[in-house]
């Protein structure tokens, strides 16, 4: 049976943006074990998608104002399957405070603040970045948050495509 052959044609793969991602986190995890690094890496995954997402939808309702909307209802969000985020969660904030010392407390003060206006997420996010992990490097952690992929980057879904010649 012959082999199929790869190709990086019409795959995400070859993005441009994988090497930075990579060295960044490679850069903030420096002695961390793999099993320990996944849990900050997607307690900050999950921050960045849900504090888009929230920003993609205010910016909608800031646009339907005239309509009647109110970009500073949680319905508006929630009506739309969008976590409403508060201030001190969305990732700009934590990004204008990535080079604090207390950027790990700030992080875990976002979960408490995510779960305290989303009830649904009651006692299910983790808040690991301080608690559980006192001994990551707060300026490493800093310096992921503040990591900048460009806007030419900001809607990419990573995927990879398994289609055969």
């Amino acid at each position: 049976m012959a082999k199929a052959k790869a190709t990086t044609k019409d795959t995400a793969a070859n993005l441009g943006f994988e090497a930075k991602l990579w060295l960044t986190a490679d850069k903030v995890r420096n002695n961390m074990d793999a099993a320990e690094y996944k849990h900050v890496v997607l307690e900050l995954i999950f921050l960045k998608y849900i504090s888009d997402a929230f920003e993609e939808r205010h910016q909608k309702l800031l646009a339907e104002v005239s309509e009647g909307a109110d970009p500073e209802d949680p319905d508006e969000y929630r009506a739309d399957n969008v976590f409403w985020v508060p201030t001190e969660a969305h990732w700009q904030t934590l990004q204008d405070n990535a080079k604090q010392p207390t950027i790990g407390k700030l992080i875990d003060e976002a979960m408490v603040a995510i779960e305290r206006d989303n009830p649904r997420l009651k006692g299910i996010l983790p808040k690991v970045i301080r608690l559980g992990r006192p001994a990551l490097d707060k300026h490493r952690l800093g310096e992921l948050i503040k990591a900048d992929f460009g806007p030419e980057y900001a809607n990419t879904v990573l995927t990879t495509d398994y289609s055969r010649n």
